[in-house]
């Protein structure tokens, strides 16, 4: 048997250049449960290398997407516990949270959204010129932005700086009374495009393009 041997200089720059593992991420579920920590929840981080998001629509996707991958849990753990973990306990008494409990608690499965760079360009351009101009709302104020266009269901949220936050706001719905946002949030869909901007009147505003 032939034995390879690296020199120990060679050695010694291989080591130097090779990066050490990096530790399992952590769900960012996992306050609300360890449940969420299961290895059958990373394949819910479906943006986790698209080089055009950052890492607050990564996590974005990946919280929506245990949600709709296991939505009786995520009622049963983030949904209940929310009021409490983010200091809103008034959330408790507000009739669109507890229709969510319920609407969570019966929902099926849904598909695991992929991240979608045509929908990500339409959210991108309509989530950056509406913060620099300071309107809130879907329709597109400029010929390039409309052009750009490219969902069939769209979600916007102003004021809500982190991924839960953002999450959490859109499914409760308080004071929508079509609940739109939620449905979207649980719809057929299969590709999404988030992108999380500045706003001039609400310092932040986050766009969802469904597709």
């Amino acid at each position: 048997m032939i034995k390879a041997t690296i020199p120990i200089a060679l050695s010694f720059l291989l080591f130097a250049f090779v990066k050490p593992a990096k530790e399992t991420e952590q769900s960012p579920l996992a306050a609300y449960s360890t449940e969420w920590n299961n290895a059958s929840y990373k394949q819910c981080n479906t943006a986790a290398h698209t080089n055009y998001l950052d890492d607050k629509e990564k996590e974005i996707i990946w919280i929506l997407n245990m949600m709709r991958k296991n939505p009786s849990l995520f009622a049963s753990t983030v949904v209940k516990k929310y009021p409490d973990q983010s200091g809103r306990t008034r959330l408790k008494n507000v009739r669109e949270y507890k229709s969510l409990l319920k609407a969570l608690e019966k929902q099926p499965p849904l598909s695991i959204l992929v991240p979608d760079s045509l929908s990500w360009v339409s959210a991108r351009c309509h989530a950056m010129e509406s913060g620099k101009k300071g309107y809130v709302g879907h329709d597109r104020q400029s010929k390039n932005c409309e052009s750009l266009t490219h969902f069939m269901g769209e979600c916007c949220q102003y004021g809500e700086e982190t991924p839960i936050d953002i999450v959490m706001s859109l499914l409760i719905d308080e004071d929508v009374p079509s609940l739109g946002h939620r449905v979207i949030f649980l719809g057929s869909y299969d590709k999404i495009g988030v992108s999380v901007q500045p706003h001039k009147g609400y310092r932040i505003n986050t766009v969802l393009d469904f597709y």
